[in-house]
């Protein structure tokens, strides 16, 4: 027995289906977010290849190493410490985070607000990418800065003797303005799908 064909859509009027296709100019907003997205990691490997160099007692690479980092002492610094190390680790997991963050922007945004990727049976499917929308992606977009934030506040508390006490004042009130506007935003969307099961 044959299944009966679904009838095919009508055609859209002109004005609804330019406004439906002006979705499309998002798409080069997302192209610079990968050229972004290579920028980052091009910095990724710079520093860690600065790092492994002056492990080795390459001078010069730990002097890039200090600069990139913002580190000062009272005396030369003339070989890796253990302060030195973690503070390139954190600009290492900073860049990482970023990096997931624009991933979550590009793949996500695109999925909701241009096309879908049509990813249901690709074995590498992001979990998050089955259920994403608008709401879902405010709040993993929210988390993920607020571990970025962390990361930096945590640089700058090692750090802390390289900055003045209103720096630490202020990136610590930002940081919890993060950590609250997140809550906002999960209680806000909790709120709304509590309203739409009424």
């Amino acid at each position: 027995m044959s299944q009966p064909t679904p009838p095919s859509p009508s055609p859209m009027r002109p004005l609804p289906a330019l406004i439906f296709a002006s979705r499309w100019l998002q798409l080069p907003l997302y192209l610079g977010l990968i050229l972004a997205q290579a920028v980052y990691v091009f910095h990724f490997w710079v520093e860690l290849v600065h790092l492994i160099e002056a492990v080795f007692g390459d001078t010069v690479a730990l002097q890039k190493l200090v600069s990139s980092i913002g580190y000062k002492s009272d005396i030369a610094v003339t070989s890796l410490n253990e302060t030195i190390i973690m503070l390139v680790v954190l600009a290492l997991i900073d860049v990482v985070m970023i990096s997931n963050l624009l991933i979550m922007v590009i793949v996500g945004g695109y999925e909701t607000f241009v096309s879908r990727l049509r990813l249901e049976d690709h074995p590498d499917q992001p979990e998050w990418l089955s259920h994403v929308n608008a709401s879902v992606l405010k709040v993993k977009l929210a988390t993920a800065i607020i571990g970025i934030s962390s990361i930096h506040l945590l640089k700058t508390f090692i750090n802390a003797a390289n900055y003045e006490l209103q720096v630490l004042m202020w990136q610590t009130i930002i940081h919890v303005v993060f950590l609250l506007s997140a809550l906002a935003i999960a209680l806000t969307d909790r709120l709304m799908a509590g309203s739409d099961k009424h």
